[in-house]
This record gives structure tokens, sequence and C-alpha cells, in this order.
């Protein structure tokens, strides 16, 4: 179901104080441009789950147009009673209405204990006692007690949701939720599923905002996994009272309770008895640092052996207009709400929940493709040293998203395909919940000032290519959070950006001059708003990255460039130059192949062959107007079916995947680099969008130049920032290089790719260079290689 994206929902837009100086130039630009229509996204995939796409296809965005609904905007229609004193307690009123599910304990603990995987962890500890009973085992696991008697309390639950809906009102304009996607949810439900929302982590509220909207809309209130550890008691004990499932006390993060002998075992039969009891659960998942992966694979794995029949998964989309600070130590947390009496909210929040699927019906037909995975050294290797011209053809395998489990699991490990199917569903649920969030304004303004006018731009430039990106985006199925004139959203989106940038008003000038703020803060931040809008447009990203790949190596050789016709009048230039090559279709398909595979998780379809992402990706260049093509001289016409040698080539008809143009000789296009008019440097503004984590990956190998010997990962992770945030500081600019989650994802790669190797020590994982790019000469390999895709 489509919808108007100034379909009467007023809450879409929260107008800021205005400003005189952008008052006098949106008066320029009264165009209410965005009268298009909304798309239905959040759909499952129709290769992986087709079964599961057509089950829910009639409950999903296909009722009436219930719209979006703001779930803070509560009053007395939202209960059963009417009059002045109601208006005054709906709230409470209200969320006494809500339907809460029961959550028994009872028996979990024993059942935990009476688990084979279980058994087996605690036969294999040491500090278990030889020969101990039923007793002596539930002594053994007595420090995850807390945690197995997790449970939802009805009136814990009404109480922390009436706060939280408060304290929201203080944080946030608004929480947006798509009411036509609750419909299947509902269904899916009333059946019997078992679901799990998998959301991508950015910040502590994600998890808080999923269980709210759910709580609202009279769903079964998750589980939630929280991989923050919390050691004020009273906020644990709180906490464990709505079904937040916390860290052990003794480990610090996430990777430090995955060390400890016994957790995996336990945390596998507590999940395995929640879903025993009807429960549903939430997971984040991080694209970066891999966590939330350990937790699918249990999941899956429970599947597996038949312990749970199905599980419904379903993605989650949750956009920020400003991602909210919040410090990782909840001691903090008393300041922070304290703070929020005298702060006014800002921004909006989009939330969408998509399709639900069966995990089942993707780990039984194995459609994320697996088994076609291959090591990133076996993929790129022989093109970076120069072996090979040609890449090999095959799937990524990304081994730091699923670490092999050293002491958290006494069982076996898992086969290699076993891994390769957690992996890539784990990478599946990435790219599901990040294709469903909406892009907001800011992130849209935030990509025009990062990749498109980093040193400033005029007012009325800005309106014009707002209205442009936003017809792309609609074009590309993007849903966005953001509706109304552009005059009110350029107004909203300058203000809460407010912080990040220089507004400069000449008094007999009416067009003021936007400039990003030239500080690390500022760029870090545009950097991490814009990466939605680079996931939507990743396809031209890769093609235009191959091209200009492609451009440096004839760079050499002396490009010639000329003026367009139209464009120059006497000496004085007034259009842009074109460049005057040639570029052959299978060599930039074989740069955007080996680019591709350079990508992080979550960017690019895994049920998608890289073969057929690459020709995608040039061929979105030619819809684009980038990529010109050809025409090519035949000494036939077209239509001749003959051969040039004056005879035909049969095919045995018994040949699966033939057909009648198979006896016809492939003819490879050509492509000149043109410019468009709606977007001359349209090039560069795709190019820019990879450049920052391209560009960490380069600055990376003069890093490995100064590394002398092995470093534990952390104090490796926290030198490779510092030197980062030096050579920016040298270059003063290009500071979104500089982000720690960018130097996560780089480390990740240059581990899959043979450069970093780890080694366990005493002191925990230690990172080194391997034997291979210990020679400068190899280094300098890997840097003229990457280098090749940053245009310049």
């Amino acid at each position: 179901m489509e919808q108007r994206l100034n379909g009467g929902n007023a809450a879409d837009v929260m107008s800021p104080q205005k400003r005189s100086a952008l008052s006098r130039s949106l008066k320029m630009t009264p165009i209410s441009v965005f009268g298009c229509f909304r798309p239905n996204v959040g759909q499952c995939c129709q290769q992986c789950t087709p079964d599961s796409l057509s089950r829910h296809h009639k409950n999903f965005g296909q009722g009436p147009a219930l719209g979006f609904h703001n779930i803070l905007c509560v009053n007395e229609t939202h209960t059963r009673y009417r009059g002045w004193l109601v208006r005054r307690v709906c709230g409470m009123l209200f969320v006494c209405g809500c339907e809460v599910f029961p959550s028994p304990v009872c028996s979990r603990r024993e059942g935990v204990c009476e688990s084979n995987r279980v058994k087996e962890a605690l036969a294999t500890d040491p500090k278990t006692p030889e020969g101990a009973d039923s007793q002596g085992q539930l002594k053994s696991i007595s420090s995850f007690r807390p945690i197995i008697n997790t449970c939802i309390s009805p009136f814990f639950l009404r109480c922390v949701g009436w706060a939280m809906m408060k304290m929201f009102c203080s944080v946030f304009g608004g929480i947006q939720v798509n009411l036509n996607h609750f419909v299947a949810l509902h269904r899916a439900s009333e059946e019997g599923s078992l679901l799990v929302y998998v959301y991508v982590r950015q910040s502590i509220m994600d998890s808080v905002l999923l269980s709210l909207v759910l709580f609202c809309n009279n769903l079964r209130v998750p589980y939630t996994i929280f991989p923050v550890q919390v050691s004020n008691s009273f906020l644990r004990s709180l906490l464990q009272k709505i079904g937040v499932i916390l860290l052990p006390p003794s480990a610090a993060t996430e990777q430090d309770a995955e060390m400890e002998k016994l957790y995996g075992p336990v945390m596998t039969s507590v999940i395995r008895e929640l879903l025993h009891e009807g429960q549903a659960l939430s997971v984040g998942v991080s694209a970066e640092s891999g966590q939330g992966a350990r937790w699918l694979a249990r999941i899956r794995q429970l599947i597996k052996e038949k312990s749970v029949p199905d599980i419904s998964l379903v993605p989650v989309g949750i956009s920020y207009d400003c991602v909210p600070e919040m410090h990782t130590q909840v001691g903090s947390l008393f300041r922070w709400l304290l703070s929020l009496l005298w702060r006014k909210p800002e921004g909006m929040v989009r939330i969408h929940l998509a399709q639900p699927f069966s995990l089942q019906e993707m780990y039984a037909s194995g459609r994320c493709r697996g088994l076609e995975w291959r090591p990133l050294q076996d993929l790129l290797l022989p093109v970076i040293l120069c072996k090979s011209t040609e890449s090999v053809f095959g799937q990524r395998k990304i081994s730091w998203l699923l670490p092999s489990r050293r002491a958290s699991e006494a069982t076996a490990e898992p086969t290699h395909r076993e891994s390769e199917l957690s992996i890539g569903i784990a990478v599946h649920l990435i790219f599901s919940a990040t294709s469903c969030m909406a892009v907001m304004s800011t992130n849209l303004l935030s990509s025009l000032l990062l990749y498109r006018h980093h040193k400033g731009a005029s007012m009325s430039v800005l309106c014009r290519d707002v209205t442009w990106l936003t017809k792309e985006l609609l074009f590309r199925n993007k849903d966005v959070g953001f509706g109304g004139s552009l005059a009110e959203v350029l107004r909203y989106s300058l203000a809460l950006l407010g912080p990040h940038l220089i507004i400069a008003a000449v008094p007999l000038r009416q067009d003021p001059l936007i400039v990003p703020r030239p500080t690390p803060a500022a760029a870090l931040h545009f950097f991490l708003q814009a990466q939605i809008v680079t996931h939507t447009f990743i396809l031209e990203a890769v093609g235009a990255c191959a091209v200009s790949a492609m451009l440096f190596e004839i760079a050499a050789t002396g490009v010639t460039s000329k003026v367009r016709p139209d464009s120059a009048d006497g000496d004085k230039v007034k259009g842009d130059v074109e460049f005057d090559v040639v570029l052959c279709q299978s060599e930039l398909t074989e740069k955007a192949l080996q680019l591709c595979h350079l990508l992080p998780p979550g960017f690019r379809p895994p049920c998608q062959s890289s073969q057929s992402f690459a020709v995608d990706a040039i061929d979105s260049l030619v819809r684009c107007g980038i990529l010109i093509m050809e025409e090519v001289q035949r000494n036939s016409p077209v239509c001749d079916s003959w051969k040039r040698e004056g005879m035909l080539t049969w095919t045995p008809t018994d040949e699966l995947y033939q057909s009648d143009s198979d006896c016809e000789d492939e003819d490879l296009c050509s492509y000149k680099v043109g410019q468009p008019n709606h977007c001359p440097d349209m090039l560069l503004f795709l190019c820019n969008m990879l450049a920052g984590r391209l560009r960490v990956l380069s600055w990376t190998t003069s890093f490995l130049d100064h590394l002398y010997a092995p470093l534990p990962e952390e104090h490796f992770v926290s030198q490779l920032c510092f030197h980062l945030r030096e050579i920016a500081n040298k270059k003063k600019e290009h500071y979104e290089s500089c982000s720690q989650e960018a130097t996560r994802a780089a480390v990740g790669t240059l581990k899959d790719l043979g450069v970093l190797m780890e080694e366990q020590r005493e002191g925990g994982v230690f990172l080194g260079v391997t034997p291979l790019f210990q020679s400068a000469e190899n280094r300098q390999k890997l840097h003229r290689f990457i280098s090749q895709y940053i245009y310049n």
C-alpha cells in the first residue's frame, strides 16, 4: 500500500525555531515537492524465503491505509473512558489497558540443568566437583541464576512503560510506527509463531524503543539481549523483571562473557527454555564488531537439533533524526535523566517492522548461498600480488563475524558448512534490517554536505539537491522519514544539524551559505548520519569507484579531454570537462567485482552472487547517465543469425539453461564517461560515498610499516585510531575515516585478507602482520590496489 508523503500526518515534520536568515532564503523556494508516493518496504526476500513471502503477503501492508502513528501522542480516544479527568491521566489508563502476556519461570532452572550441553560443559569444567548430583550442578551455575530467573512482571512492565513514554517525550519529538506492518505480526502471533526481532545496534535506546512499540500495540514484549554491563544491583533487578537478559557480573563485555566455559551452553539452554514457553526475543546485531551473530547461531543450532520447530525472524529498521548520545556506563543514567527536565525534544524516530520469515525455510533450503563463500585471500590476493588479472568467482566469507569458540562451548566446533550458514543468516539479517530503515531528513542533508558540498553550499543549491536526492531515494523504493514542504524539511534538518554547521548570512545577499564545521566531531557525525544513504546508492557507488579505478589506470598513458560544444563561449568554459576515453564493459565489471569483496557486511545482498552484483553496478551507471554506451560497428547486421564462419552452432536439447541466443557471439559493450544534466558532478558524489571506508584501509597499510611486533587486539585498534587521527589532522580533512566503527571493520577485512593474523597468548588475542605482508613491496601493492578506487 503506497501512501502520499503529504498524507495529512502533521507529526511527520516538527517545526523548530525559525532563523531570520533561513526564513528569507526559504521564501525563495516555496515548492511542495514531496507530493510523491511512499513505497512499501520490509518485504522478505523472494529468493531465500518465497514461502514466507506468499504466506504473509495478504497481511503485510495490503490492508487499509492505517498510516503512521506517533505512540507518544496518547489521548482519551486510546482509552475506554471519556471526560476531563481522563484527559489528564490518559497515559496511565492507556498503559493499564495494554495487554501483557504471562512469563512463567517455575521450571526454567531445572530445564537448563537437565540440558545435555550444560551437563557436558559441567563434566569438563574443573570447578565442578566429581560425581556432583543435581544440587551440585545447581550450585555450579549459581552465578547464572539471576539470568535464568529473568522474567516479565506485568506490574513492573506497565510502570516502566509509562515512565519510558514520559521520558521519550523529553528526548524525541515523536516515535512513528507503520501500523500497516502490525497486521502480519498480529496474525503470526495468533498462529503461535515464535517471533525473534533483529535490529542493527545504534544506541542503547534501540531495544527500549522496540519493546515499547510492541507493548503499545498489544504484542508480546520480547526478552531482550542487553550486551552492556550493569553494575548497579537495584537497576539490574529492575531490568531483569522486565525481560532484559544481562551479562554476568563477572564479565565486563560480551566478548569476556563468551570466553567463560559455561556461558555459551547455559545461554543456549536459556534461549531454548524461553522459546518452549512461547516467549519472543529481540537481538541486536552489529556489522562492525559482529556482536549478536553468536545469538543467531544459537537459535539456528536449536532448530537444527529440532529442539525448536521453527522461528519467525522479524528484521526491524530503527531510524533516528539524531542518534541519542548515551554513555554505556549506566551509572551516569540518573544524571542523564535529570538533564531531561530542562531539555527540549530533538528529532523524530521512524520504526519499520519488516515481514516475518521462517528461519527453518532459509536453513533447510540453503538459499543464503553459504556453500559458495570463499576466503577473501583466495578472492583478492592473486590480483593484489599481480599473480592474476582476474579475481576468483565466489562470495566473501566474513570469518570475524562469527569467531571460533575457544572456551565458551564444551561441545565440538561446528562444521565448516554450519559455520558458513550461520554467517550467511547473520549477514542476511543485517542487510534486511538496514534495508527497511527509513532515510531521515538529517541523513539526506548530511550526505549532501559530506559527499558533495564539503566546502559549503548556498541555501538555493541545497534546496535543489534535496529535491533531487529525495526523488532518487523514492525511485529506489526507499522510504523517507519526513514529509511536508521543502521549506519545512530544510529548516527542521538544519536546526538539528546546527551545532555542526556554520551559517554565513550576508546582509546584501538573501541566500546564506551553509558550511560544515571543519572539526572531527562534525565529520564523524555526518559520516554516521550518511551511512543509510550510502546503503541505498551502493550499486551506483561501487560502479563509480570502478570507473575511477579504470581512469586511474589509464591516467599515466595521457588522457585527453574535451569540452562539450554547447558549454564554451570563446576562451571561457561554462560547462564541465568530459573525458574522451572509452571503457570496456568486461574490465569495468571486473573492477566492480573486486571492489565488492571489500565491502563490509550489510551493504550487499548476501543472496545475490558477486558477479550479478558487479553487472548491476555497471548497469546502474548507465541508467544514471554517467556511462554512455558506445555503438559498435558490425560487419554484418544484428538480425543476421549466421556465424562469421558461415554456419550455425547448435547445442544439445537436453542441456539446461540454454536459449536460442546461445548460438550468437556475445558482444562486449564499451562506454564513455558522461555527466548527467541533473547532477553534473554525480560521479564524484558517488565515489565519495565509499572513499571514507576505503581510505581507512589505505591509511592502515602505512600503519603496518611501524608495527614491529604483535599487539593485543584492543591496543592495536586504539593505536590504529590514533594513527588515523594523526593523518587526518595533518591533512586537515577526511576526519570521517577515523571512526571507531570503520577502524574495526577495516581490521576485520585485513584479517580475512591475510594481512593480519591472530595469535592466542596468555594476555588474550594478539594481532600481527603475516609473513607475506612483512615485505614492503607487498604492502605497497596492497596500498595501490585500494587507492585506485579512491577518486582523485
